[in-house]
C-alpha cells in the first residue's frame, strides 16, 4: 500500500503495553478534519437527539481514534466518516445502556434507524431524530461516492443487526465469545469505514477471503476494546442492574474461575495470540499478487487499525476519564 496521507508516529512517544506485535503506529496528516466531524456529530445529537452529558467519544488529546485507525483515508473523506464514527460511538453507548438480555424490549431508537429505510436518505417531521442524523451522513456520503456510500450503509445495517443479536445472552467460554465479539466489535462496519474512506472495491469473488484474512484482525480489536474498556462497560452494567457484562474478562472470570487481574493478563496473551496471526496473513497478502491490489490494501489497512486503536484505547479519555 501506498503512503499518501499518513505518517509513522515515533514509537518513543507512545506506549503498547506489548501487545502491537511489532506493528507500526501512523497518524493522518490531517487530523483537524476528524475533529470537525467528531464534534459536529456530537452538535447534532445533543441539539436533535438528546444532551450527551459527560459524553467521550473518539477524540483523545494525544490521538483522535480515527487519525489513528484510518491514517490513509482519503482527506476529503475524514470529516464525515469521522462524523459517522462518533454516531457509531453514541451507539455504542446506547447498546450498553440496554438490558442486554432484555434486548428485544428495549425502547425503539438507534436500532430503527438502521434496521427500516437505511438507504433513504429522504425524512420528514415523522422521522425519529436518529433517522434523520442517519440520513445526514447517507447524503453526505453519496454526494462524494455513490456506490461505495451504499456499501457502506448496508453493512452498517447487517452490523446493527447482528450486533443486537449477539448481546441477547451471556456467552460462557471464550471460545464461543470471540466470534460474537468479531461481529460486535464492527467487521462489517469497518469493512464500510474503510472501504469509503480509502476508495477500496473488494470484488465480490473475493469478499469470502478478504473477510476471512481480516477476521483474526478484528479478534485483535474487539480484545484490545475489552481489555481497555473493561472499567467503562463494568460501571455501565452495575449502573443497569445487570449482572452480565458482554466483555471478554467478564466471560474469561468466569469461565476460568480467575481474578480480574489474571483475566485482564489472560486476555492480553488472546490478543498477542491473533496478532501473530492476522501479521501473517498480512504478510501472505502482500506476497500474493494474484489478489487484487484493493483486498491487499483493506487486509493492511485493517493492520494499522490494529495498532492505532491500541494505542488510542491507552490513552483516550473515553476508557480512562470515568
Amino acid at each position: 500500500m501506498e503512503y499518501r496521507y499518513s505518517e509513522l508516529i515515533d514509537p518513543n512517544v507512545y506506549e503498547t503495553h506489548g501487545l502491537d506485535n511489532g506493528i507500526a503506529l501512523r497518524g493522518h496528516k490531517e487530523p483537524m478534519k476528524e475533529v470537525r466531524g467528531a464534534r459536529r456529530a456530537q452538535g447534532d445529537w445533543s441539539k436533535h437527539v438528546k444532551p450527551l452529558g459527560d459524553y467521550k467519544g473518539g477524540l483523545g488529546d494525544r490521538f483522535g481514534f480515527m487519525q489513528v485507525t484510518v491514517p490513509e483515508c482519503l482527506p476529503e473523506r475524514l470529516e464525515i466518516i469521522s462524523y459517522a464514527n462518533e454516531y457509531a460511538f453514541i451507539y455504542d453507548d446506547e447498546m450498553e445502556n440496554m438490558d442486554l438480555e432484555n434486548i428485544s424490549t428495549a425502547e425503539p431508537g438507534i436500532l430503527d434507524t438502521f434496521y427500516k429505510g437505511v438507504l433513504d436518505s429522504k425524512t420528514d417531521g415523522k422521522s425519529r431524530p436518529e433517522k434523520r442524523l442517519q440520513a445526514q451522513i447517507l447524503k453526505e456520503m453519496l454526494a462524494i461516492d455513490p456506490p461505495r456510500a451504499i456499501t457502506t450503509m448496508k453493512a452498517w445495517a447487517r452490523f446493527v443487526q447482528l450486533a443486537s443479536q449477539t448481546r441477547a445472552s451471556p456467552f460462557r467460554t471464550l471460545a464461543e465469545y470471540v466470534p460474537a465479539r468479531v461481529v460486535d466489535a464492527g467487521e462489517l462496519i469497518w469493512f464500510g469505514t474503510l472501504t469509503f474512506g480509502m476508495g477500496l472495491t473488494i470484488p465480490d469473488e473475493e469478499y469470502d477471503l478478504c473477510m476471512e484474512l481480516a477476521r483474526p484482525g478484528y479478534a485483535v480489536l474487539g480484545l484490545t476494546n475489552d481489555l481497555y474498556s473493561w472499567p467503562k462497560e463494568r460501571q455501565a452494567a452495575e449502573r443497569a442492574g445487570q449482572d452480565y457484562v458482554f466483555n471478554a474478562i467478564w466471560v474469561i472470570m468466569h469461565e476460568r474461575q480467575v481474578s480480574e487481574e489474571e483475566a485482564k493478563a489472560i486476555c492480553a496473551e488472546e490478543i498477542r495470540r491473533y496478532a501473530r496471526i492476522f501479521c501473517d496473513n498480512v504478510d501472505e497478502t502482500k506476497r500474493n499478487l494474484a489478489l487484487s491490489r484493493d483486498v491487499r490494501a483493506y487486509v493492511e489497512a485493517v493492520m494499522y487499525s490494529c495498532s492505532g486503536n491500541l494505542v488510542w484505547s491507552i490513552y483516550c479519555p473515553r476508557y480512562h476519564e470515568l
